[in-house]
């Protein structure tokens, strides 16, 4: 990226390339604009992105296309019940030629990791893959092992589909930046997808950031402008999420546990990616409605008398959104 241009001229060059990689995944993937925009949001907020879904919505082809036009490596790693920590990690191998046990890294050293349906492995895998997550690094054996950058982990889970799974632990959801949710594609979509399928080939997409890092990007977005009084909105919302035991907001009832600390981070970084996808310098009130679901909903912890009022996550964001007070 060049240094010597303005901001407003280097949100542009950005925009457009965005713009291309849009395009280019689009060559393999109809519709879902918004899990691709989310991936992308994701990747350069440095973040981590959890995916609910039913199976057959191209989730795996998304992010293997979002690999290539990346330019980054990408392992997919099937999570099943007798999946072990070291299967993920990697374990110590003994090496009878030299009398040495030396390291051989499992599918995490990667750029791009595809943890398909993660709810189906036990706690210890999950933790294995929350301390890679968390700290960018993994431990094998006595010694630790920084992975590559970036480090992207893109996880899904079925959710109509409960039986062997293992859920997922408040702590572990706290370390995904957003949940998306994928619904089915509409007719129109699903008739393209159809067409498609006349014209299949092994297509390579163009890497369209060959030359335009993922770093550059996330320098970039950081020089956003986020005034005072958005700092506070942000810091409402998730507050208002927290007020349990109070009765002077409708909602609080339906609220066990609220947003951390990490929800307010991830509004903050997730509204000025939402900014610089819109070609603005500065974050509005809008950006960070636009973000607050994806961040929101799977770090609400919902109480009985929600669930027994089949209340969900998304209800109660909307129900917060509409009474903090907007700058």
């Amino acid at each position: 990226m060049n240094e010597d241009k303005n901001l407003t001229d280097q949100i542009n060059d950005a925009s457009s390339l965005l713009d291309s990689a849009r395009k280019e995944i689009g060559k393999k993937i109809i519709g879902q604009a918004d899990m691709v925009d989310g991936l992308l949001m994701g990747i350069i907020t440095g973040g981590h992105i959890l995916v609910e879904g039913v199976p057959g919505l191209a989730k795996t082809q998304m992010v293997k296309a979002v690999s290539e036009v990346l330019n980054a490596d990408f392992k997919r790693i099937q999570f099943t019940p007798d999946l072990l920590p070291a299967d993920l990690t990697g374990t110590m191998i003994y090496r009878p030629q030299t009398g040495e046990f030396v390291a051989r890294k499992g599918p995490v050293f990667t750029n791009i990791v595809l943890a398909d349906e993660i709810n189906r492995a036990p706690a210890k895998v999950q933790a294995a893959l929350l301390e890679a997550m968390a700290e960018n690094q993994v431990s094998i054996g006595e010694n630790t092992y920084h992975l590559a950058e970036p480090f992207f982990v893109m996880a899904t889970q079925n959710p109509i589909e409960q039986e062997g799974t293992y859920q997922l632990p408040e702590a572990q959801l706290d370390r995904f930046i957003m949940k998306l949710k994928v619904d089915y594609p509409n007719p129109q979509e699903e008739l393209s997808i159809l067409d498609q399928l006349d014209n299949q080939s092994d297509q390579i997409l163009r890497k369209i950031f060959s030359k335009y890092s993922i770093q550059d990007l996330k320098a970039l977005s950081a020089k956003i402008n986020v005034d005072e009084s958005i700092k506070k909105y942000i810091v409402s919302i998730v507050n208002a999420s927290r007020v349990k035991g109070r009765h002077q907001l409708p909602f609080t009832r339906f609220i066990e546990f609220g947003a951390s600390p990490r929800a307010s981070i991830a509004l903050y970084n997730c509204a000025r990616v939402n900014a610089l996808f819109q070609k603005r310098e500065y974050v509005l009130p809008e950006d960070v409605k636009a973000v607050a679901y994806n961040v929101l909903r799977h770090r609400i912890v919902l109480s009985y008398e929600a669930e027994s009022e089949e209340m969900t996550s998304d209800d109660v964001i909307k129900e917060i959104l509409s009474v903090v007070a907007v700058p």
